[in-house]
């Protein structure tokens, strides 16, 4: 798929511990059905025109030769950080000299190993001529409470109006200059997502805030063991299809 004349430069973040997930390994080296879950990442992602992927772990990495290995046209960066948004401007920082302002840097969690292709390709379509980028997202269905304080155990404040609630959800893509630059700001690296950054970068009135493109439900995220299960579902039912 082509997502438009200027390159695109593909960023995974992986350098990630998986605390939350636990296990031996990193989560993104878990068996997922027969296959570790990064490979059945990179193997989706293989499905981009790119000019070049890049795969990001941390610089104490030992199991990515071991478990994942050279791959054709994948390029790895041991330049993680501590934070998801330390990891991605590290590797802005490393791919610097080949990119250019207007290119495109899409990045995508290790952990959605079931993004469809046909969200990948709303992605670049939509974005074609965008001037700053956008993400990915679903808007939320489910009814939002949240929490107040009421002595030790947690009760509801109130609910949330989620009408114009959307989850987020990978890969974003936003033009380097657009991305390097929000990632720059002082509390950048406290964000959770580089939409997230931009959002800060938009608010200073420095450029367009970032545009939601429908995302699936399918592109679930690896977070628990038991979110296994649903991802291996997932691939077996859209290999079906």
């Amino acid at each position: 798929m082509s997502l438009r004349s200027v390159r695109t430069f593909v960023i995974v973040a992986a350098a990630g511990t998986g605390a939350r997930f636990g296990g031996r390994v990193a989560k993104q080296y878990i068996d997922l059905g027969g296959a570790p879950l990064l490979a059945r990442t990179l193997d989706r992602l293989a499905a981009i025109e790119r000019e070049a992927m890049f795969v990001v772990v941390s610089p104490e990495d030992r199991d990515y030769e071991r478990i994942i290995g050279a791959r054709a046209g994948v390029e790895l960066l041991r330049c993680g950080g501590e934070t998801r948004a330390q990891t991605v401007k590290n590797a802005l920082v490393s791919i610097a000299a080949r990119c250019t302002a207007d290119d495109w840097v899409l990045v995508h969690d290790a952990a959605r190993p079931c993004v469809p292709c046909a969200a990948l390709r709303r992605l670049a379509d939509t974005l074609r001529d965008d001037p700053v980028g956008g993400l990915l997202a679903i808007p939320v269905s489910d009814t939002l409470k949240r929490a107040g304080e009421w002595g030790s155990a947690p009760r509801v404040d109130r609910t949330e109006d989620r009408s114009m609630l959307w989850q987020a959800q990978t890969p974003q893509m936003f033009r380097y200059s657009v991305l390097a630059a929000a990632l720059d700001a002082e509390d950048a690296l406290s964000c959770t997502d580089e939409a997230q950054a931009v959002e800060g970068l938009a608010r200073a009135g420095r450029c367009m805030p970032p545009r939601l493109v429908s995302g699936s439900a399918q592109n679930v995220k690896i977070t628990y063991p038991e979110d296994v299960v649903l991802a291996s579902a997932i691939l077996q039912g859209q290999a079906n299809t």
